[in-house]
């Protein structure tokens, strides 16, 4: 099958962990993938096209964040069924410290909110003729930080979330007549690189008693981008064992 006939996803994030796992979720599905990462396409990953489809892009550069656009639309033909906002850091401080607000300088602030922010409303306004020629849908991943303070997880990276949230729900608004849906999802406590030593007493408390996996968060995905979530949108799907009850 072409790739003008098969529906087409662009993830950013996609190198490991939840992003990885939503490859390989709607690689299953017969999709195209675009993945974006900062880091160059790596020949182990088992997806054909894989290279072909792989654009390398620092989100934390506004600059090449705005540029890249143009070679996206370039390799879209005209459609975007799906965008998934799912790229983003949570610097530490000496020894894996948390960052606070009384210890992160503005660099930092600045670096975290051009990626896990910024980058999502730039990709989704900068290709809304992609998306809005197919009624698609975007989905951006916040995280369960973005409405407690959480132990690990730094001020900034907390605060980006929680303003990622708030752009679900202005997103859904805006493009809602060009039928386009935006939604979130927040993650818990998932096994990825990014988890903190002592996350297992996060888990001991959960209702569920155990991490996530990157597929069972690739799986909600998944749901917010097919046609079984058609009539859903603005909304933030917590992922996380129970986490914020």
């Amino acid at each position: 099958m072409g790739d003008i006939k098969r529906k087409t996803l662009l993830l950013t994030g996609a190198s490991r962990g939840i992003g990885h796992a939503t490859v390989k979720r709607f690689g299953r599905e017969g999709w195209r993938v675009l993945t974006c990462s900062r880091h160059p396409f790596d020949p182990r990953c088992p997806w054909p096209g894989g290279e072909d489809n792989h654009i390398q892009i620092d989100l934390a550069d506004p600059n090449k964040t705005i540029d890249v656009i143009e070679k996206l639309r370039g390799k879209l033909n005209g459609e975007l069924h799906a965008l998934v906002n799912n790229a983003g850091i949570s610097p530490k401080g000496p020894d894996g410290a948390r960052l606070s607000t009384l210890d992160t300088d503005l660099r930092t602030w600045g670096l975290v909110f051009h990626v896990n922010f910024f980058a999502s409303v730039i990709l989704a306004r900068g290709l809304k003729d992609e998306l809005a020629a197919v009624s698609g849908s975007v989905v951006n991943v916040t995280s369960i930080a973005g409405s407690r303070v959480h132990p690990f997880a730094g001020a900034a990276y907390a605060t980006s979330k929680a303003a990622l949230r708030a752009l679900t729900r202005e997103m859904a608004h805006d493009f809602g007549p060009l039928g386009v849906r935006v939604n979130a999802i927040a993650p818990g406590e998932v096994e990825t690189s990014i988890l903190s030593p002592g996350t297992e007493k996060i888990v001991e408390g959960l209702p569920l008693r155990r991490l996530g996996t990157p597929s069972e968060v690739a799986d909600v995905i998944w749901f917010l981008c097919s046609d079984q979530s058609s009539y859903v949108t603005g909304t933030e799907i917590e992922v996380n064992a129970g986490q914020h009850v």
